[in-house]
């Protein structure tokens, strides 16, 4: 068994995790520990099971076998492993994608038939009216959308808009010819996109036609799983750049046109101040956990917890009202739009359940352990799931339908409210510690703040007031003291005053420890010149940007200023990293970081080593290709060290 300090540094996680040992309760944590010792060949990336000769495996010191039955040798079983979970992870963020650009499209067509049939209901036209599912929240997003897919926007209402936009985003996620992706091509400044077209020729593949240019978002994952069948594809620089350019499809493509549309349908995040971490939960309310990462669902939960008539029945169960709290992304995506608290980041979806204090934990996709299930047993908890791709046995399954969301998010909260009665009292145990922090740093807010531009930022990096600007993004892995190296890396690139902006856990993390208040630029772990900054517009060090979809923003917000500078994005000042990179997402966000020009350091090795070939492109080769590559350091201050010296070597490069 492992010490309450072992996990995790965040004192709500410790708490509740010595309460899971207390009660006999198997966490993530155990079972980690049951895992022990890991396949060594399955570390190294050197085993494969792509055929029913094998699985194979190579000898990662030299001996025999060093083939596998087919002949494949180390590196091309090590590429074909991690193009196959670069395709994965791409699949995942481009199926969200799809999911809000279908449910735009659902929301046009209905406000269509509604027209055609003559409903008394308001602004069908302008996709306002209160009768649609979903209403488009932000039509000034969905004109700058449509303008920059060049679809004329002059005399045409927003629900012909959204048509439009909608089938443009669908359309690159399966068309056929060999034209780059349509938002790619809308997004992207030339000098990075010229890039792109002479990557294959750098790396002496000059017949992939169009360079690592992705052509569209499921064509490339579905060549990444031919690509990798047995007898396909064997070499290993070969393979990995169709992984560059499966990535770049899930940037400039699946997550890119999940974030914009989001923004059209939900509402473009603004600065707001909001709370973190365990303590969010309330004693004396109905607690509902929306979890996963599709804010299409949420967003509904959210509207429906504020039905009067929900609100009433609680207050007769003996609540004292609803509070619809956050978990992992889709928390993020409330959090960023109106303020939801967010009860924590991947490592603590158990923990918040030992709370005993929840009544439901409703989930989408992506990130939810099954093992949510288990625990709930030991309480009150329902889990409920509403994706038809993603089943949990022992949950509460209610089928999301974006004609019926209204209906259905009501029927979901329902659920929740009638179990109030059946918690127990005596074994809630909710943490106190929570977090205040400001958040909703979309690119537009950031604009918007700087007064339209991004010549302050601009010109504090030329001054050397702010050194260049990194961005921290990922997951939380069990193999990592929960949060620490999200914390440390944070704090030691902004002691040498390195400007952050971040996604998904990391900024869950930063907000549990106050990185997101302006007043943090106060403590000794802000350098001089980023206080100053800081404390001159007014902002936190550290920018949260939203969920790990959003890590598109970054992508814009980078294109924006190498834009502004006349370079591609691999000449500037900027690094990402993965402190506790876990998922195969994170494996599609750092190429895709990396493709675009954006060295990137990983804190969890990935399953590379046992192919040196592989590793030396990875980490090498690729500044030649694609003007970036990979860092991969697990200790958080060396990997501080790397990061900042990447930076100031771009600075000198571009003569600051």
């Amino acid at each position: 068994m492992k010490k309450y300090k072992e996990v995790s540094i965040d004192p709500t996680t410790q708490k509740m995790y010595e309460r899971a040992q207390e009660l006999g309760i198997e966490t993530v944590w155990e079972r980690l520990e049951k895992q022990q010792p890991q396949c060594g060949y399955g570390l190294l990336g050197i085993c494969c099971r792509n055929c029913m000769m094998g699985p194979c495996r190579i000898n990662p010191f030299g001996g025999e076998p060093k083939r596998g039955v087919c002949g494949a040798d180390a590196d091309t079983i090590v590429a074909r492993n991690l193009l196959r979970m670069i395709a994965a992870g791409a699949a995942a963020h481009s199926d969200h994608g799809r999911h809000v650009a279908l449910t735009l499209l659902v929301a046009a067509e209905m406000a269509e038939k509604f027209k055609k049939e003559g409903k008394p209901v308001l602004e069908l036209d302008n996709m306002a009216s209160n009768t649609l599912p979903y209403q488009v929240r932000d039509p000034e997003k969905l004109k700058a959308v449509a303008k920059r897919l060049g679809i004329e926007t002059e005399g045409k209402s927003i629900r012909e808009l959204a048509k439009e936009v909608a089938e443009v985003a669908l359309n690159d996620f399966g068309k056929q010819d060999e034209e780059p992706l349509a938002f790619l091509k809308a997004y992207l400044n030339p000098k990075t996109y010229e890039i792109f077209e002479k990557a294959a020729e750098k790396a002496g593949m000059p017949w992939f036609e169009n360079g690592i240019l992705p052509r569209s978002i499921d064509r490339e994952i579905v060549e990444s799983l031919h690509r990798t069948h047995i007898g396909t594809d064997h070499d290993p620089v070969s393979i990995l750049l169709h992984g560059l350019k499966t990535a770049l499809g899930d940037a400039w493509g699946g997550s890119l046109i999940a974030t914009e549309l989001q923004d059209v349908l939900f509402g473009t995040p603004k600065v707001i101040k909001a709370e973190a971490n365990l303590g969010v939960l309330k004693e004396d309310y109905v607690n509902i956990v929306v979890h996963g990462h599709e804010p299409v669902l949420s967003e509904k939960i959210v509207e429906a917890a504020q039905d009067p008539e929900l609100i009433e029945l609680a207050q007769k169960l003996g609540a004292k009202g609803i509070n619809v709290v956050g978990m992992c992304c889709t928390g993020l995506e409330v959090l960023m739009r109106h303020g939801i608290p967010i009860a924590g980041n991947f490592l603590q979806q158990e923990m918040a359940i030992v709370t005993g204090a929840v009544e439901a934990m409703v989930v989408d996709v992506q990130c939810i352990m099954p093992a949510t299930v288990d625990v709930a047993r030991c309480f009150h908890t329902k889990i409920i799931d509403t994706s038809p791709i993603a089943t949990f046995p022992g949950a509460i399954h209610i089928k999301f339908d974006e004609r019926r969301a209204d209906e259905i998010a009501k029927e979901i909260v329902r659920t929740a409210v009638e179990n109030f009665p059946n918690r127990s009292k005596q074994r809630v145990e909710i943490p106190k510690e929570k977090m205040s922090g400001y958040v909703g740093f979309s690119v537009e807010a950031i604009l918007e703040h700087f007064g339209g531009t991004l010549k302050p930022i601009e010109e504090a990096i030329v001054e050397g007031k702010i050194k260049g600007v990194a961005g921290l993004v990922g997951c939380n892995n069990p193999k990592v003291k929960q949060d620490h190296n999200h914390i440390k890396i944070a704090n030691e690139l902004m002691k040498r005053d390195v400007l952050l902006v971040g996604t998904g856990c990391w900024a869950t993390a930063a907000m549990k420890y106050g990185i997101f208040l302006p007043e943090y630029a106060d403590t000794e772990n802000v350098g001089p010149g980023l206080r100053e900054f800081a404390k001159e517009w007014g902002i936190p060090p550290a920018l949260n940007m939203g969920s790990c979809v959003d890590c598109t923003r970054i992508l814009v917000l980078a294109d924006l200023v190498a834009r502004d500078l006349n370079v591609p994005i691999s000449a500037l000042p900027v690094v990402g990293s993965a402190p506790e990179a876990m998922t195969e997402k994170a494996v599609s966000i750092g190429t895709y970081f990396v493709a675009s020009g954006i060295t990137t350091h990983l804190g969890v090795v990935p399953p590379v080593l046992g192919g040196p070939k592989v590793v030396k492109i990875l980490t090498q080769d690729l500044y030649d290709i694609v003007g970036a590559a990979f860092i991969v350091e697990p200790d958080p201050y060396k990997a501080a060290k790397l990061m900042y010296e990447h930076i100031m070597k771009k600075r000198k490069e571009l003569g600051i």
